[in-house]
């Protein structure tokens, strides 16, 4: 455990594959920025990797006001053991009070590696963060400028806050997409720190032979508008109204947790909780009844459609507009008055 440090830096653990940067990291440097000025604090961000100082220079055009770098071959790929050594060797040396990795394979891997190390707990797969105070009910006591680590819990039944008052730093892993993406400002200064860290025999030197990946089928993150499918289409059959209403309106598809687990649509398309975290233009939401996991992946979305036989939906609480129906009868009608010119909010009503 690190001594309480309420002066300490937020920092953002920079993943990075093959020299490139993911959107997740970029997305919790804004978070950062905002728990930082809360606190006044600066914010930084650990890049770890083997010829990846070029990335610097990106991190701090999105928000970083330090980078600090730590180059080795060994760390050229991703092992757990020497990247949790290197993190733990910083934070012991730099004594940040935040710490925020991306709920990422990789992220759920090293995060609670360097938590268990750390001695210091950790909450996973965040969707919000604040700063705010804490009372200890037993004592009275009150501890101040703490992180607010803010995710669905009990199944996502609840939203619960997690506060971390005696352990430091405060760390949590954050889902990808729940973070609004802020674009680069080339003109922010920072510093790139270059960092030493002693690895030993700490790690094998690992080689790649071989790589095979399988690029997503769909990137519900970039689409403007989302047609997504629930359980309530009924079949993987009938799935093809909600294909046919996306194809005339140049959407993505989507679906809920139950679609994909009934094989109406592949994970890909997956939207919620356990799937991605959307914000498009426009959400229709086709048979989906609205559990809290589905909601708290399109919720922000800026309008949001649905359509549901039951008008005690808990999707109609957060749709700008609603239409109580059979899809089977309004999707058709939808698809023919979007042909014939009409927006979906007139088709609509």
């Amino acid at each position: 455990m690190i001594d309480v440090n309420r002066e300490g830096e937020v920092w953002v653990f920079a993943e990075q594959e093959d020299g490139k940067l993911g959107d997740v990291p970029l997305e919790l440097l804004g978070k950062a920025r905002e728990l930082a000025g809360t606190l006044s604090v600066a914010v930084g961000a650990v890049l770890l990797g083997d010829g990846v100082a070029d990335l610097g220079g990106e991190l701090i055009a999105h928000g970083a006001d330090k980078v600090y770098l730590v180059q080795d071959p060994l760390l050229g790929h991703y092992q757990a053991t020497s990247y949790c050594h290197v993190l733990c060797e910083l934070i012991g040396q730099y004594r940040p009070q935040v710490c925020l990795y991306g709920a990422t394979p990789l992220g759920r891997d090293l995060a609670p590696t360097v938590a268990s190390r750390m001695k210091c707990g950790l909450t996973a797969d965040c969707t919000d963060l604040q700063i705010g105070d804490h009372e200890i009910p037993s004592s009275g006591e009150v501890h101040r400028n703490l992180m607010f680590q803010i995710r669905p819990a009990f199944g996502g039944n609840i939203i619960a806050t997690i506060v971390n008052f005696d352990r430091w730093p405060q760390m949590a892993t954050v889902r990808e997409g729940v973070m609004p993406l802020t674009d680069a400002d080339p003109s922010r200064t920072g510093e790139v720190v270059e960092c030493g860290v002693e690895l030993g025999g700490l790690t094998l030197p690992l080689k790649v032979l071989d790589s095979h990946r399988r690029p997503k089928r769909v990137n519900l993150k970039a689409a403007r508008i989302i047609v997504a499918g629930g359980a309530g289409v009924g079949s993987r059959e009938n799935f093809k109204l909600v294909w046919d209403l996306a194809g005339c309106l140049g959407a993505a598809v989507g679906g809920s947790r139950a679609a994909v687990d009934l094989g109406f649509v592949e994970h890909d398309h997956q939207v919620g909780q356990t799937g991605t975290t959307v914000r498009p233009a426009l959400y229709i939401a086709c048979g989906i009844s609205g559990a809290v996991q589905h909601r708290a992946g399109m919720e922000e979305s800026a309008k949001i459609l649905a359509i549901n036989t039951d008008p005690a939906a808990p999707i109609f609480s957060v749709a700008h507009y609603g239409i109580v129906g059979d899809l089977n009868d309004v999707i058709p009608k939808l698809i023919k008055a979007v042909r014939h010119g009409a927006s979906v909010a007139e088709a609509a009503g």
